[in-house]
């Protein structure tokens, strides 16, 4: 690979060296083509809009969806439904957290796990993460109490959590393990794909992800109980569809997926084995032409408990100060190469769990209570709870990898990477 590394960092003057910014669409938005477009023309013209209608005329393409995802996952059951959020409150539903409960996730994740532990009762107790930027097992056993009923280890930017320490972890002391698989789709742990190795995955089909379709969510398992509780709560009138004694029948809401969605939702996942081994190519090229810098400027790079396994989406390197890592950010967008400093206490990021408000505040929808009074003990938190979370993620400079890269688009990141680490790590 040639590299120009031309002295002049664009900050000061000089040409960028990316001469194309990367698109402002994760992959699967950009992958978006006639298929789609005759997807969903295709269910209009049928004028089979909701799942359960039509029956009469086959295989709804939810129905569809669901077995082909349960299949990419490798798991037995897949419920589809409307988002993310929607995903991990059915996935807590159906392993049973409840009102008092508690739900150990990490400091770093949207603040959408927290919320759905809310939403069903239960308490979020936060843990460190480490420089994986996944859930530290460690500090996962440290904050487990009588009233902890599951872990909810979350795979952030694509790469999987430490999945044998925590199931370990989990295993001895009894607890369920509910998958936060939003930004994880297609990545795998050990040769096991996410969302198939704790008791439930969930899954994110919101456009800013792997692949999209607009909203969406997936619910995986291969547990016939917890798959069948939620599919229960996913679908108000859902009980009536299945052959369960009344004495196991239980009240549900509405977070089914349309038939739209789901139509996209098939022409996507027929693209992600092929976005994801596009995103590792250009992950390895990137790293075999920064990574000597880097060892020369003191950088280091995220630690992936599973290298083979990760969906190299994202590359994450390690500044030695927050204030260095700030810098090179602002130099790398620049030389029109997308890049983010992971948490700045003065930039709000939900994504870090010091920027939670109402979660931190625990407030409540009414002034009559919530999760937090009817668990009827203390739960403390503070913006300061996790310094070494903060710690790491001030440090992190995380460069999105775009799969639609030309080799001219990766040996120009290389020659900006380097160009920026020489003059500023």
């Amino acid at each position: 690979m040639t590299v120009k590394n031309a002295s002049a960092l664009a900050i000061h003057g000089g040409t960028p060296a990316r001469s194309r910014v990367d698109s402002n669409l994760a992959p699967g938005g950009q992958a978006i083509n006639e298929e789609e477009e005759q997807a969903v023309l295709d269910v209009l013209r049928a004028k089979r809009l909701f799942r359960f209608s039509g029956r009469e005329d086959g295989e709804s393409k939810a129905d569809r969806f669901e077995r082909a995802f349960a299949s990419s996952v490798g798991a037995a059951h897949a419920l589809a439904v409307t988002s993310g959020t929607a995903a991990l409150i059915c996935g807590l539903q159906g392993i049973g957290v409840g009102p008092g409960d508690e739900v150990v996730l990490p400091a770093y994740t949207w603040m959408a796990s927290a919320t759905a532990v809310l939403a069903v009762g239960g308490i979020p107790v936060i843990a460190e993460i480490d420089e994986s930027l996944t859930l530290d097992p460690v500090d996962v056993e440290r904050n487990i109490s009588p009233h902890t009923k599951a872990i909810m280890p979350v795979h952030m930017r694509g790469a999987p959590a430490r999945m044998d320490a925590i199931l370990e972890v989990a295993d001895r002391h009894g607890l369920r393990v509910i998958e936060d698989c939003a930004q994880g789709n297609g990545a795998s742990f050990q040769g096991r794909r996410l969302g198939s190795i704790g008791d439930v995955g969930c899954f994110s089909l919101q456009f800013s992800k792997i692949i999209t379709t607009g909203e969406g969510g997936m619910v995986t398992t291969s547990d016939r109980q917890i798959w069948q509780r939620a599919f229960m709560f996913h679908d108000v009138a859902a009980w009536n569809r299945l052959e369960l004694p009344d004495v196991e029948v239980l009240w549900g809401a509405n977070f089914r997926m349309a038939e739209m969605p789901a139509a996209i939702g098939l022409v996507q996942l027929g693209r992600l084995q092929g976005v994801v081994a596009a995103a590792r190519a250009r992950k390895e090229l990137l790293l075999a032409g920064i990574s000597s810098t880097a060892a020369d400027k003191g950088v280091t790079f995220r630690d992936l408990p599973d290298p083979e396994g990760d969906s190299a989406i994202s590359l994450t390197m390690f500044l030695e100060t927050p204030a260095k890592a700030q810098a090179v950010a602002h130099a790398l967008n620049a030389e029109n190469i997308s890049a983010a400093v992971l948490y700045r206490p003065d930039r709000r990021d939900i994504h870090v769990y010091a920027h939670w408000l109402p979660v931190l505040t625990k407030r409540a929808w009414t002034d009559a209570g919530g999760p937090w009074r009817w668990a009827g003990r203390d739960v403390a938190y503070s913006p300061d709870m996790c310094p070494r979370s903060l710690a790491i993620l001030a440090r992190s400079v995380v460069l999105n990898v775009d799969p639609s890269m030309t080799n001219s688009d990766v040996e120009e990141s290389v020659d900006g990477v380097t160009k920026v680490l020489d003059a500023l790590a």
